[in-house]
């Protein structure tokens, strides 16, 4: 039997992905089956399980595809010069969750996959990625704070990461079930809270 090349498998895998994506625009996550998905990928049941055991699975993955998008657009920003205020970086953040987190959008997604998370080790693995790897854009954001005078030689990188790192979660949730916050008050917020680099603010003495 010829070997399956890495290539290969990874389009398959987006192919079962982009395939369950459609089926949760048109009739939403719950209403989805496994067979809808089977049907709208034009594969056997046994080809969609030997990448995801469950529907969780793919929700989970679908969620941690977002991310990745989410932190292309972050990256992009960090190594801007100059350096994006907390506050800027923020809103172009707040403005990727509200664009895709419509009806069906896979911002949707994620606080379903957190949940998943907790009960089942599979979704777990891509959660714990997808946090994982936020946090380490926030990380370099940090590190870059640290470059330009914005906060001291000696901070703890760690502890100012893990503190910001909740800002992105926070804000999805209210903006999804409350509804009404929005990325220019959360700005705001941030402007206020973590002044840094805004007209007023003086850099910090090195």
């Amino acid at each position: 039997m010829p070997r399956v090349s890495a290539e290969h498998m990874e389009r398959r895998r987006q192919q079962i992905l982009d395939a369950a994506q459609l089926c949760f625009a048109h009739k939403g996550f719950h209403e989805t089956s496994m067979q809808d998905i089977f049907t709208e990928s034009d594969l056997s049941a046994g080809a969609v399980y030997r990448y995801f055991k469950s529907k969780n699975d793919i929700i989970a993955a679908l969620a941690a595809e977002t991310t990745v998008e989410l932190r292309a657009t972050m990256t992009t920003a960090i190594r801007s010069d100059p350096l994006p205020t907390p506050a800027q970086l923020i809103r172009v953040i707040a403005e990727f969750v509200v664009a895709n987190s419509g009806p069906d959008g896979p911002v949707r997604l994620a606080p379903q996959a957190w949940a998943l998370a907790l009960v089942h080790p599979e979704a777990a693995e891509y959660v714990k990625e997808s946090v994982r790897a936020m946090r380490d854009r926030w990380t370099e954001y940090v590190e870059r704070m640290v470059e330009v005078g914005w906060l001291p030689p000696d901070t703890d990188i760690h502890a100012v990461t893990t503190a910001i790192v909740g800002l992105v979660p926070g804000f999805m949730l209210q903006h999804l079930i409350v509804g009404d916050p929005d990325p220019e008050t959360l700005a705001r917020g941030v402007a206020i809270l973590l002044p840094y680099g805004e007209p007023a603010v003086q850099p910090v003495d090195s």
